[in-house]
Formats: structure tokens, C-alpha cells, sequence
């Protein structure tokens, strides 16, 4: 990261354009950031202006940025910010051509999912926190055998209502489904398994107890207030509750989903039942657990076959 100076003017336009016009989200706006003031210290170190660079002088940063060990992903989230940038220069006339365009970050293996294995994901969903409120652990519990159970996104399990609506997702307990809007809006249901039924009529049984009559929030899931629980909350309740479980790494929703597919796929070998339950659009998506199994299968075979290792 080059030494925080101020950026040119139009790069301050472009930041606030996409902050108030595009609505981005802080977090993508100080990424943005980031990334122009790595391609302004770049063009000045090479004695250009930014607005009269060439594609191959953003090739050559590319490659430099590359050279020092940058990640491909963030390679590329900067050039999806440059291409943005000198895109929105042209509509201001300041150049006549996006010299991004067509240029594209070194490829780079995709990291395998981080899964727990079963008996760790087994101990976090079964653990029961005697200590805690029992409001807030009936919820937290039914949160987290919900999320191992079915797969879900975090977002998909925070917009749970309680029955059918108008909502992007809702629990029919009876059927043992939840069902949910996913990316790009396809609606999947999911089965609910028996240990996350139960832990589900214990939260419903409570639910409600803290508010007053005229209460009457849809969501499932709900904070002290009794307003809908954000996503931000889940992963915090969730990397609280696997420490406090004695796992030895903090959990977030996404590894239970990544744990959820994982062990599907052991047991059934299915990567097509999979796909449907995750709520992949394309099954490329999904087959990066078969790697995930296969390395599952690699380190049983290292423990298990007598001429897998030399022995000392």
C-alpha cells in the first residue's frame, strides 16, 4: 500500500460517485480507495498522469503487482476499480479510451472451502451453553443446527419469517423445509433435520416471551429488541458460541455451509443433490468439494494404510 496522499480530483469525483450515486457500500468504497491511490503512485513513480495512461503501462503494473506477491483476486478487484474509473472518465470526456479494458489479473488457484470436520461441526451444534440466557441460547442454538442442518447462507437464514409472506424466506416446521430466496433470486427449499427441528420448537417456544401482545415481527430470527437479526449478528453469535464449544478455530456461517456440503457429499456421493441444496446456478460451483472430499480421503489414507508413510 503506497503512502496515504491526496488523490487528483477526478479520482476524488469518482469516489464520491460511486459513494452517493452507486450507493456502494463503505467497505467496497475503501477498497476502491485503496486500489486508486495504488494505480496514482504507481503512474507517478512512472512519470505518467493517471488520465494518460496506456494499456501497457497498465500491464506493466499489473505485472509488477504480481511480481510482489499480490494476490490474483485483489489484482483483480483493482482492475474491475481502474476499468470503473477510466469508464466514468470517458462519459466525462477526460479520455477518449478505458485503456483497462480487455486486460486481466494472472489466474490463480481457487482455495479449497474451509470445512470443519463431523465431529467438530457435530460438538458445535449439539453444545449447550448452561451459563446463557436461556432466550438468547434457545435462539443462538436454533441458528446454528439450522445453518449445519440445511446449508444456508447467512443472509437466507436472517430473512426467515416465521410462516409464508411477503418475506424471501420462511420456515414450514410441519414439513420439515425452509424456504429460501438465494443469489439471484431462485427460491430452493431446503429439508430440515430432526436435531435442528427440535432445537427450532424450543426457539418458537420462546420466541415471542420478551415482547408484548401488540408485537408482531415476522422474522424468525430476532434480537433483545425484537427486531430481525442482521447477518452481522449471526456471525458474531456464531464465532462466540464455537469458541465457547472448545473448537479450536472461530466459526463463521459460511464454514457450517461449506461443513453442511462437505459431508453431504461424503456420504452420498450426490454432487447433483448437492448443487440443488446449496442453490448453485452452475454446477462448477459445487465441484470444488469433491476436492474438499478428496482431500478428505488423501489424509484417511495417510493415517490408515500401512505404506502410505515411511515408517521411521
Amino acid at each position: 500500500m503506497p503512502d496515504a496522499v491526496a488523490l487528483a480530483p477526478q479520482l476524488q469525483a469518482y469516489l464520491q460517485h460511486v459513494a452517493s450515486e452507486r450507493r456502494l457500500a463503505p467497505r467496497t468504497v475503501a477498497i476502491y480507495t485503496e486500489g486508486l491511490q495504488q494505480l496514482q503512485a504507481m503512474a507517478a513513480q512512472a512519470g505518467h498522469e493517471v488520465l494518460a495512461l496506456q494499456p501497457p503501462q497498465i500491464r506493466r503494473f499489473v505485472a509488477a503487482l504480481h511480481a510482489k506477491g499480490r494476490h490474483g483476486r485483489s489484482i483483480a478487484l483493482w482492475l474491475s476499480c481502474w476499468r470503473g474509473f477510466f469508464k466514468w472518465a470517458a462519459w466525462q470526456g477526460w479520455v477518449e479510451r478505458n485503456p483497462v479494458e480487455g486486460i486481466r489479473a494472472p489466474k490463480t488457484s481457487k482455495p479449497l472451502p474451509k470445512a470443519l470436520g463431523v465431529d467438530a461441526a457435530v460438538q458445535l451444534a449439539a453444545f449447550v451453553n448452561a451459563a446463557a440466557d436461556p432466550w438468547e441460547e434457545a435462539r443462538d442454538a436454533a441458528m446454528t443446527e439450522l445453518l449445519y442442518s440445511s446449508g444456508l447462507r447467512v443472509s437466507e437464514l436472517a430473512n426467515l419469517d416465521v410462516q409464508a409472506g411477503s418475506g424471501l424466506g420462511w420456515l414450514d416446521l410441519q414439513a420439515g423445509l425452509v424456504h429460501v430466496t438465494g443469489k439471484g433470486g431462485k427460491r430452493r427449499s431446503v429439508p430440515v433435520g430432526a436435531p435442528a427441528k427440535a432445537a427450532l420448537q424450543r426457539w418458537l417456544a420462546l420466541r415471542a416471551s420478551r415482547f408484548g401482545v401488540q408485537w408482531a415481527e415476522p422474522a424468525l430470527f430476532v434480537g433483545a429488541r425484537g427486531a430481525r437479526i442482521t447477518p452481522q449478528m449471526v456471525w458474531l453469535r456464531l464465532r462466540q458460541r464455537s469458541q465457547q464449544a472448545g473448537l479450536p478455530v472461530a466459526v463463521h456461517p459460511h464454514v457450517l455451509r461449506h461443513s453442511f456440503a462437505s459431508h453431504v457429499l461424503q456420504s452420498s456421493g450426490d454432487l447433483r443433490a448437492v448443487q440443488e441444496l446449496l442453490g448453485h446456478a452452475n454446477i462448477s460451483t459445487t465441484q470444488i468439494y469433491t476436492r474438499l472430499d478428496f482431500q478428505h480421503l488423501a489424509q484417511a489414507y495417510e493415517q490408515a494404510h500401512p505404506r502410505a508413510r515411511k515408517k521411521p
